[in-house]
């Protein structure tokens, strides 16, 4: 649901006065999946979201009742190969799309057939994640985006937790005291932020720049790496 809302409030946020030109529509499916990214990640796996939602969340289902903070987090924040993307933890997620974007240019490049495609899949994902996919439910077909046509989709995932990344620093750079706003359950400033900086520039400026234009420098990994190794230290203590 946070994914989808990270999506819905660019659309929103784009400036209506530009609707039809490229002025009013998004930068590109990276910086489009930066925002739901962020919202879904960033924001909601974090604690300051959770010490806000968690006793309302047990209030809606009782069954949560004596669930600590520290056990929801870890629970949600876990690390462990899975066969579903969409169910993926953050750190193995990228996985995900690093197997298909290798099947997808096997695809393209004619060294594999669709009839080979299940147990390329199949071995490529045993290879990764050390898990064989039981059926191709689980492997596969668990995705849509194949069978509608969207070859080349799936590396925009991992643009979109690159960008969520560095906005989010840059976010937090500008606007101090964010973790107490989301305590409160306040993400007024954060959306605002997003639409002065994001959502109202368009499709203006490429992606890279402006990546540039409100993080400060060009995309790159350590943003992402520096916020999963914190995570690991606060979650795991490593």
């Amino acid at each position: 649901m946070l994914h989808e809302t990270g999506h819905a409030i660019y659309e929103q946020n784009l400036p209506v006065e530009h609707v039809g030109t490229p002025a009013g529509q998004a930068a590109s499916l990276g910086i489009h999946e930066s925002q739901s990214r962020l919202w879904e990640n960033q924001v909601g796996r974090s604690r300051p979201f959770w010490d806000h939602f968690l006793p309302r969340a047990i209030q809606m289902f009782p069954s949560l009742k004596g669930v600590s903070i520290e056990s929801w987090l870890f629970a949600i924040n876990d690390v462990q190969p899975s066969f579903i993307r969409v169910e993926a933890d953050e750190t193995t997620y990228n996985l995900h799309i690093v197997l298909r974007f290798e099947i997808e240019q096997a695809l393209l490049s004619g060294s594999l057939s669709v009839a080979e495609l299940p147990a390329a899949w199949d071995d490529s994902f045993e290879k990764m994640f050390g898990l064989r996919p039981p059926d191709a439910t689980k492997g596969c077909l668990q995705d849509i985006h194949w069978s509608f046509g969207g070859l080349g989709y799936f590396p925009t995932y991992t643009l979109g937790n690159l960008y969520a990344a560095q906005l989010m620093n840059a976010a937090r750079g500008t606007l101090s005291g964010l973790d107490d706003d989301f305590r409160r359950g306040d993400f007024t400033r954060l959306r605002h932020w997003l639409n002065a900086n994001v959502h109202q520039a368009g499709g203006v400026y490429r992606p890279e720049e402006l990546c540039r234009r409100v993080t400060g420098s060009r995309l790159d990994h350590r943003a992402l790496m520096e916020y999963l190794r914190e995570k690991a230290t606060v979650l795991y203590g490593v």
